[in-house]
């Protein structure tokens, strides 16, 4: 907290906050409604189908480490600034690929966008680091639940979109993604955050490989990992395995939007839950409620099961990268922010896009059921090492600010 500001203008950064993370949550589920689509149509072999969406994560994964120490030199704002401006010029990629029907340029556009997600996703720590500390996993939530507003936006917006170049289906779609990061560019005017301190740059920091194998950063990196990688690679392929089981693409749009709403309408209360329960155990019921969507998906491919599984994988993911992210802020010191944020978004995302390329090979070539039964044990495995692990003294330590 900001010595010297009032409470109230905090509360309005952190909503403000929440908006511009809404406006990326909703491009980010039109992307994730229309990538595979338009893979499907451009790309030159079934293997590549999710390479789009691929790129976006790669791209992502690329500006993990350079966004945190940007922002770590210029500050949360420009930092933001700058992503958004990355992403409008992703946008007019991209659109400008489907009037050519040019799958690499398409690849190109999405691997800009993800540059400009990169810079977005650091919108949650942007509000711990506006609030007062008692209320900083309640800011968390706020900003992810943002995400609402993008289950209703984004599924919409990728349907509507389509009747909007009716030569070109999904350019329309991309045409509002970049008017998403055109209005988030104007909130941002509105934000009020600290300069970056000279003081806490030239403070002392502890060795990276010291603050990585603390037991609390692995918890904290493993649930977000497992969370996000496992949801993104049963998200993207969802929509493929509707279609080839006969549903429309209106069908699979609205399944993909209740499973954002699973993912951010829990985020309201999630922050009270990690408060009251501890990070680790709402680690472990995200992980449990994962399990349940691997089970729905196992048992039957109706509407009903698709719908379903996505809403509980969708909250299972809420419960365990809110907790994530919440715990991480207890390895690292105010001086070991930007390090320590930027090895943990290297390696979530880092999985998220290898799952993201898998997704659609997986789908195409091992089958929907077959790809369930991969992640079984994976979700198992996380849920194993964050048990050992919480009883650790270390972690029992951390859980006290340092």
């Amino acid at each position: 907290m900001t010595p010297g500001r009032p409470a109230s203008a905090l509360n309005a950064n952190v909503i403000l906050l929440s908006l511009c993370q809404a406006l990326l949550n909703t491009g980010n589920i039109l992307l994730v409604s229309v990538n595979a689509l338009i893979g499907k149509e451009l790309a030159p072999s079934v293997a590549l189908i999710t390479l789009p969406m691929a790129m976006q994560f790669i791209g992502l994964m690329a500006a993990t480490i350079p966004a945190s120490l940007i922002m770590q030199r210029i500050g949360r704002k420009n930092g933001f600034y700058l992503g958004n401006l990355i992403g409008l010029l992703g946008a007019a990629c991209s659109g400008l690929a489907l009037v050519q029907a040019s799958f690499w340029a398409f690849n190109l556009g999405t691997f800009l966008l993800g540059i400009g997600i990169g810079f977005g996703m650091l919108y949650r720590f942007a509000a711990i680091e506006a609030a007062p500390a008692a209320q900083q996993s309640r800011a968390i939530s706020l900003v992810m639940a943002g995400g609402v507003l993008a289950a209703v936006l984004g599924p919409n917006l990728a349907i509507h979109s389509r009747g909007w170049y009716t030569d070109t289906p999904f350019l329309g779609a991309f045409i509002g993604l970049f008017g998403l990061y055109a209005l988030a560019l104007l909130l941002l005017r509105a934000v009020r955050l600290a300069a970056p301190s000279a003081a806490v740059s030239d403070a002392p920091r502890r060795p990276l490989g010291l603050i990585v194998r603390q037991p609390v950063f692995v918890m904290a990196v493993v649930a977000g990992m497992v969370s996000y990688a496992v949801m993104n690679l049963l998200m993207s392929a969802t929509p493929l395995a509707m279609i080839h089981h006969g549903f429309s693409f209106d069908d699979a749009a609205h399944v993909i939007q209740w499973h954002v709403l699973g993912m951010f309408v829990p985020a309201f209360f999630t922050g009270r839950l990690v408060e009251r329960f501890g990070a680790p155990h709402m680690m472990q019921a995200g992980g449990a409620l994962m399990l349940l969507c691997i089970l729905v998906n196992l048992l039957g491919q109706s509407h009903w099961h698709f719908w379903l599984a996505l809403v509980l994988l969708g909250t299972g993911w809420c419960f365990m990268f809110i907790s994530a992210t919440s715990f991480l802020t207890r390895a690292y010191r105010p001086a070991e922010k930007a390090r320590t944020q930027a090895a943990n978004e290297f390696l979530v995302f880092s999985s998220v896009a290898l799952s993201a390329l898998a997704a659609g090979w997986l789908e195409a070539s091992l089958g929907w059921v077959t790809m369930n039964w991969l992640m079984l044990p994976v979700v198992l495995a996380a849920m194993a090492l964050i048990a050992g692990l919480s009883r650790s003294r270390h972690v029992a330590e951390a859980r006290q600010p340092l």
